[in-house]
């Protein structure tokens, strides 16, 4: 019997290594890279809601973990900003190792709702749990460095939305479209068996994909005028800079776009 508990608590750990280093690659191919913290990648947080959804929350919460320590040496640069050493621990604190162990709480519905769903909305869940650790970061620490003083807290609700926003859309499509396609109760990861309902239609996923596109593209194109590059004050005036019509364009065709993938998707999943 102990042969066998300590069997299934390697394959954990195999599994939760191999999970978080696919995280850290994902963490590294940023869509979007904001110029004071902040990026929108290809769902870097769901290998670890995956780890927490089949081996439940104390796996995904130390997988988390580790993420966020691994994430926090990559990020070192950041502590120059800061001058004391409670400013350096709460920056590591909130940014980095709390923000990133509460991924780790992604499967907590797992015996409530079907996979698809309760994936998505673990990961909804992990997200604002994530940013509220940054709007408390910027709002405190950040006050005065990049975030400007006045008015720190609903600048850092209003900066941090910028790319958590996103980063939540692009990690909920993955994650939906992979949990509708592969089993992941059984020991190991394998496809749905024939004789399950089809998944989600791929004209589907393109269509939520489009959706994130078009969000990344826009916070890309408002924020960059809105933030002082020297001083990191928010410039209101940069709003005049902002190549609107271009933004409009881009979001209503993204739209359209979205709007006939899912109603084809609809048809064909319905069989009409």
């Amino acid at each position: 019997m102990s042969e066998t508990v300590t069997a299934s608590k390697t394959k954990k750990l195999i599994e939760s290594s191999i999970m978080v280093a696919i995280a850290t690659v994902l963490s590294m191919i940023k869509l979007l890279d904001l110029p004071y913290g902040g990026t929108v990648t290809i769902g870097c947080m769901l290998p670890v809601i995956i780890i927490s959804y089949r081996h439940g929350i104390r796996w995904g919460l130390l997988s988390g973990a580790v993420f966020g320590i691994i994430q926090q040496l990559l990020g070192l640069n950041t502590l120059s900003y800061v001058t004391t050493w409670q400013s350096v621990a709460a920056v590591m604190l909130l940014d980095y190792i709390v923000a990133f162990t509460v991924i780790g709480l992604g499967g907590i519905y797992r015996k409530s709702l079907a996979q698809p769903r309760a994936l998505v909305l673990g990961t909804v869940t992990v997200c604002i749990l994530r940013y509220i650790c940054h709007v408390i970061s910027g709002a405190t620490v950040w006050a005065g460095l990049s975030i400007p003083t006045e008015a720190a807290f609903w600048y850092s609700v209003g900066y941090n939305a910028t790319y958590m926003i996103p980063e939540t859309i692009v990690t909920s499509v993955i994650a939906y479209y992979i949990g509708s396609i592969l089993d992941m109760g059984q020991d190991n990861i394998v496809p749905f068996s024939k004789s399950r309902k089809e998944p989600i239609p791929v004209t589907k996923w393109i269509a939520g994909l489009l959706i994130a596109a078009v969000a990344v593209f826009d916070v890309r194109s408002i924020f960059a005028h809105l933030q002082n590059a020297d001083s990191g004050e928010f410039d209101a005036t940069g709003f005049a800079s902002v190549s609107w019509g271009l933004i409009a364009a881009a979001t209503i065709a993204c739209t359209v776009c979205a709007v006939i993938l899912f109603y084809t998707g609809s048809k064909k999943s319905s069989g009409k």
